[in-house]
């Protein structure tokens, strides 16, 4: 079973968003449960917490098809005290709101060392924020999604996952969104079938899929190892449609919210219906 989706919008609140990804055809979505460029947000109402539940009931979304992300400003592993302070509850915050509507895991960035600290000490200190945030919060997966390497972001190599990973202290609520225009942006070729197994093989390696939480489902502007975010819609970019052709005939990547946060919400209807098709 796939579940196949996009980022949809939240305007007006959150529990529009299960309505305008049942309007895609979708059986994933991924939403901000708050405006991800400011720091601060009204709290949750009864009426949103309420409606967004008897709506994702209705169009038959449970938690596994949904996957929120935080805001873009966290940093968990800041380099100063009181960016770090900041972004650690405000991540905290992100958690919370996602235990009030009833999901199971939070899309994250994993952090960035603006240059300050070394590799190895942001890492570690990445880890150190989710395991404070998963010391005060329950149920919910920490998801850490891979960069595609600009500027000081980690995260963009495996091993720099699998580093994290290794030391958070609960590894039940651990896991990984794969974005596959950051992947090939890396320098982790998808344009082909043997390069896709060749990829995902090293990735089961390093990281493991018992730890795929979700993905994000993307073709590139930019070329292979390029180190640029930049996205774009299915086989319009340099990857082509072999590696999503591949995750739909893949049994590993079952029942993982794939979400679309490619450039033209207006194709997004198609972009789903294309790879449903592919799934079978």
């Amino acid at each position: 079973m796939k579940y196949i989706g996009a980022h949809v919008s939240a305007a007006g609140g959150v529990e529009n968003a299960p309505v305008n990804a049942h309007k895609l055809g979708a059986t994933a979505f991924a939403l901000f449960t708050k405006n991800q460029r400011q720091w601060k947000a009204k709290p949750l109402t009864d009426q949103n917490i309420e409606l967004f539940k008897q709506r994702c009931e209705e169009y038959g979304y449970k938690p596994e098809q949904i996957l929120p992300h935080d805001s873009y400003l966290i940093n968990l592993g800041h380099p100063e005290q009181e960016g770090l302070q900041k972004s650690r509850e405000a991540f905290i915050d992100e958690i919370q709101r996602c235990t009030q509507l009833g999901l199971d895991r939070l899309n994250f960035h994993p952090g960035s060392h603006l240059r300050k600290i070394e590799i190895s000490a942001c890492l570690s200190r990445i880890a150190e924020s989710i395991n404070l945030a998963l010391d005060q919060t329950e149920g919910v997966i920490a998801v850490i999604e891979n960069t595609a390497g600009q500027g000081s972001n980690l995260g963009w190599r495996f091993e720099e996952l699998a580093d994290i990973i290794n030391q958070v202290e609960d590894k039940s609520r651990i896991g990984v969104c794969l974005d596959t225009c950051h992947t090939f942006s890396a320098g982790y070729d998808l344009r082909t079938p043997e390069a896709c197994e060749a990829t995902f093989a090293e990735f089961d390696k390093i990281v493991g899929f018992k730890y795929l939480k979700g993905m994000h489902l993307n073709d590139s502007k930019t070329e292979l190892n390029s180190r640029k975010d930049r996205h774009h819609s299915l086989g319009q970019g340099e990857i082509g449609w072999d590696v999503f052709r591949y995750i739909m005939q893949d049994s590993r990547f079952d029942r993982v919210p794939m979400v679309l946060e490619t450039i033209d919400d207006s194709i997004w209807a198609d972009e789903i219906e294309a790879l449903k098709m592919m799934a079978y």
